[in-house]
């Protein structure tokens, strides 16, 4: 297996970066561009930390109009342009070029209307995901994605890749939370897609524009769906002596028409690796965990948790373990929102985010184990269960290119099953550099030709997060 490969940068672009400085300073004041070599070193990566790639220049805009002036100059310039959120991409989604401007919405960052009425929240797209619930809790409202990254990850990384969470089995994942979003497109001009409502009338075109991955324009305000927050919610512990009778487990329960809010798997390598980090009472004695999580009141809560222990004690469950209190849970949650990072002090890893139909989801962790042990890996799985969202985290040496390669060989091979057993390559992470090479497993190139023709209606140079998404070679109307 070869890395991953990043075009060569436009020598003319490198020769004018002093020129394109300029033109960026006469937009933006000094403290919104980052030109230090020093300065620009925090934007040459994301959470695909073992890609880096130092950029142009990186500008920090504090308005919609600010925004518009900034790619309106770079798209008469033809310079690349590289949309940041918070940079947790486990993609490569928000890795720079030599060549191109890493343009960020850190500093959008408001609430700017919260309308309980009508149950949405106007908020610029430099907000955190967590934010948006910290500041409706009170009222007793939330926000519904949680990605695992939700403590930083922006509202404009959520909108371009699609973000789910643990609980968007029963609530979705962010396309179903998105009423409405202001954008700026390559030229520079400001539009406003869809309403504060849903549905909104006209063409659909949040649902083209959510997981367009920072290529059709850059997003700077959305209006959020928020929603009522249940009486209560409860997890329960599974613990089970096989995976395969775990993933049997999920998808009896999905079969019999229950749908939890949650439903998350956990091998032996990820329970042992998250309990010596969090602590949160997870069984070590066991081969594989589920955390499935019911709301609603009290009696609800009771009647779905009692079937779904006895459909769990037909899979030869071993431990059953009910949170008893408000606390308990919230460790149980603190434990699987901190598995990636659990797993980082460990080890270098990569996470794949495949899907398979939940039919296959003991086929694949099967797979999955025998393909990372054949590199000589180890993988640690934590995935989404009730929507077959694959997260194995393959750990590695970052410091060993032949390690890395073997990690990213296993990874490509998950993937490829994923697809075989009638899943598809990403469920929320997105495809960035990542998956940009496999795009063919899923797509004959007719569908990819056709996503490209709707790419280049909004940026016909191909200037916005070019070297993402689409195989570099045959890349249709690229420049």
């Amino acid at each position: 297996m070869t890395a991953i490969a990043f075009p060569i940068p436009d020598p003319g672009i490198l020769a004018r970066r002093d020129d394109i400085i300029a033109g960026l300073a006469r937009l933006v004041p000094g403290e919104c561009l980052i030109t230090s070599l020093d300065e620009r070193r925090a934007f040459e990566t994301d959470a695909l930390t073992a890609y880096r790639r130092m950029p142009l220049a990186v500008v920090l805009p504090r308005s919609t109009e600010e925004v518009s002036a900034v790619l309106a100059f770079l798209n008469a310039e033809g310079v690349k342009v590289v949309p940041r959120g918070a940079g947790t991409s486990l993609s490569g989604g928000a890795i720079p070029q030599e060549d191109a401007v890493v343009v960020g919405v850190s500093k959008l960052n408001q609430i700017l209307k919260v309308d309980y009425a009508n149950r949405a929240a106007l908020v610029q797209a430099g907000v955190t995901n967590l934010g948006i619930t910290d500041a409706i809790m009170a009222d007793g409202f939330f926000y519904a994605p949680d990605p695992s990254s939700q403590l930083a990850c922006t509202i404009a990384g959520n909108i371009g890749m699609n973000s789910g969470g643990a609980h968007c089995l029963k609530h979705g994942v962010t396309t179903n939370h998105i009423l409405g979003m202001k954008m700026v497109l390559i030229d520079g001009t400001i539009v406003d897609i869809g309403g504060d409502w849903l549905d909104a009338g006209g063409l659909d075109f949040p649902g083209l524009l959510v997981g367009h991955e920072g290529q059709l324009g850059i997003v700077t305000e959305a209006t959020v769906r928020i929603l009522r927050a249940a009486e209560g919610a409860r997890p329960v512990l599974f613990g089970f002596d096989h995976g395969e009778d775990a993933g049997a487990c999920v998808a009896d329960i999905i079969g019999h028409g229950i749908v939890p809010v949650a439903m998350e798997y956990m091998d032996k390598l990820a329970i042992e690796i998250t309990e010596a980090f969090a602590h949160a009472g997870y069984p070590l004695d066991v081969e594989a965990m589920l955390i499935v999580e019911v709301e609603g009141c009290d009696t609800e809560i009771d009647t779905q948790l009692a079937r779904i222990i006895e459909i769990a004690k037909r899979h030869n469950v071993k431990t059953v373990r009910e949170s008893q209190s408000a606390m308990e849970a919230a460790l149980i949650w603190k434990g699987r929102k901190s598995a990636f990072g659990a797993t980082g002090r460990v080890a270098d890893y990569i996470c794949m985010d495949g899907t398979a139909p939940l039919g296959k989801l003991a086929h694949v962790l099967k797979r999955t184990d025998e393909i990372v042990k054949s590199y000589g890996l180890r993988v640690a799985n934590v995935f989404h269960a009730g929507d077959g969202n694959m997260h194995p985290l393959i750990m590695y040496n970052v410091n060993d290119p032949a390690e890395q390669a073997k990690a990213e060989a296993a990874g490509n091979e998950i993937l490829m099953v994923c697809v075989e057993a009638g899943g598809c390559l990403t469920g929320e992470h997105g495809v960035g550099i990542e998956k940009r090479d496999l795009m063919h497993a899923q797509f004959t190139q007719t569908d990819m030709n056709q996503q490209m023709r709707v790419r280049a209606v909004f940026d016909p140079q191909w200037l916005l997060n070019p070297a993402k998404v689409f195989p570099l070679e045959g890349r249709l109307g690229a420049p």
